[in-house]
């Protein structure tokens, strides 16, 4: 390093972010995570012996995964080098597996790899590690925000170990706040008095992500004037200016895409409708297509609903065509009334486990055709080869019911339908029963007498 790669640095350390200039180079001053590297716990023992494997960090934004890897930069005695998967390609990856090489070659030491975005990385950049990986000339520490076992190969997954990080909690964010207040690297030089309701504001508005909050305290240091005393004073208000939208965990495609829609789906299913309008919130803040909650209401009406109070289903197809026709804002107020109405509406799966029972027959049992008598006699030549033969019409007779075969002969005594004792399916459940016992008499007459 020259004398200007070193005034580069210097600058670098007093201009970085925050977040940046108050990340923590040993365990001891990580905050969170004590699943993870609270003492005694399998990671920390790895990194304090210097004996890492291949692993993958996967979490939320602001948790510390990039942290926890620059704490291991300064803990191991192997060469550390770093990749980010946004800006790197197949030539830095191939440049650092060969240099990792010649150091385990001519120096015997190893390289960890550190890779930030890995997700980001195609098949081909994630392939090209494998042998370095499977070998042990690379360790790999991996950091990414989705579901790995979506996003990376399955062969690297198989050769790391993954660790799930978690957002941290509001207490841990104010004792960072509190940190940076005091630290030399952060805000000290700037005498900052903090009121205690605005960390707690900071904390909780930054959804537990640590760079969030370092981000807003920042900025409320920098924009608030000195007292007489050179006093910074950072109040409430303040605090409030400074993030004044709270930090929604929200991923439209990964994992909280597909646990937020389950927990909204549970809830209209568990018959709770202020859960049903939480999640539903959390989506329409953070932006999820409209449409796809919409499909997701309808579906949950047609199974989880179905004939206890089939006006379920035509109450969100009019909000999912709502949805279209208002478009947002506004398309939030139809979704919120079709998954209230969900929610309170009588359960029943009846319909769905029906046509589940159905389905199964119809790829598990044989099938020899339709019946004769429910065979189409339109086109030409069908009654001369029997079609519709004995079909008797329904409203020919009282009631406008009469029992006949309308299963293939080996289903003719299958039951799928069976009504639950909600809602209208009460009624519905009455009449089958009636309707059954009529079957069930005309059956008995046309199975042959026994000698």
């Amino acid at each position: 390093m020259d004398i200007f790669d070193n005034a580069a640095e210097n600058r670098k350390k007093t201009s970085a972010p925050l977040a940046a200039r108050m990340r923590p180079t040993t365990l001891d001053d990580f905050v969170g995570q004590e699943e993870i590297v609270g003492k005694g716990r399998l990671l920390r023992r790895a990194i304090e012996a210097d004996q890492l494997s291949s692993i993958i960090f996967w979490g939320p934004p602001g948790c510390g995964k990039t942290t926890l890897a620059q704490i291991i930069a300064h803990t191991t005695g192997d060469n550390f080098r770093t990749l980010s998967a946004v800006s790197s390609g197949i030539g830095d990856i191939r440049e650092v597996v060969n240099f990792a090489k010649d150091e385990l070659k001519f120096y015997g030491r190893r390289t960890v790899l550190f890779i930030d975005e890995i997700h980001r990385f195609n098949k081909t950049q994630q392939d090209a590690l494998l042998p370095s990986v499977e070998e042990g000339t690379i360790i790999l520490i991996g950091a990414t925000t989705e579901n790995p076992y979506f996003e990376v190969n399955s062969a690297l997954i198989s050769r790391s170990r993954i660790f799930r990080l978690k957002s941290l909690e509001e207490t841990d964010i104010i004792t960072l706040l509190k940190r940076a207040v005091a630290d030399e690297r952060g805000l000290k030089s700037y005498q900052l008095q903090v009121d205690d309701d605005a960390l707690e504001h900071l904390a909780s508005v930054s959804g537990g992500d640590a760079r969030t909050a370092y981000n807003a305290l920042e900025l409320a240091a920098l924009t608030t004037e000195p007292d007489a005393q050179g006093v910074r004073h950072i109040d409430l208000a303040i605090a409030e200016e400074s993030i004044q939208q709270r930090n929604i965990s929200y991923d439209k495609n990964g994992d909280w895409h597909y646990d937020v829609i389950s927990a909204f789906i549970k809830s209209m299913r568990g018959s709770d409708p202020d859960a049903a309008l939480h999640w539903l919130a959390r989506m329409t803040e953070a932006g999820e297509a409209p449409e796809f909650i919409a499909r997701r209401i309808v579906i949950c009406a047609a199974e989880d609903v179905g004939l206890a109070d089939p006006f379920a289903l035509t109450l969100a197809m009019s909000a999912a065509e709502a949805v279209h026709f208002v478009g947002w804002p506004e398309a939030r107020i139809p979704l919120a009334e079709a998954a209230v109405y969900v929610a309170m509406a009588p359960k029943s799966n009846s319909a769905y486990m029906g046509i589940e029972a159905a389905i199964a027959d119809v790829h598990n049992k044989p099938f020899s055709g339709v019946p004769i008598h429910l065979r189409d006699a339109s086109y030409r030549g069908a009654k001369k080869l029997g079609h519709g033969k004995g079909y008797k019409y329904p409203h020919d007779y009282p009631g406008h019911y009469l029992p006949q075969q309308y299963l293939p002969e080996e289903f003719a005594e299958s039951r799928y339908y069976f009504p639950s004792e909600n809602g209208r399916e009460v009624k519905m459940s009455e009449t089958l029963a009636a309707l059954l016992k009529r079957k069930q008499e005309w059956l008995n007459k046309k199975k042959p007498k026994q000698k």
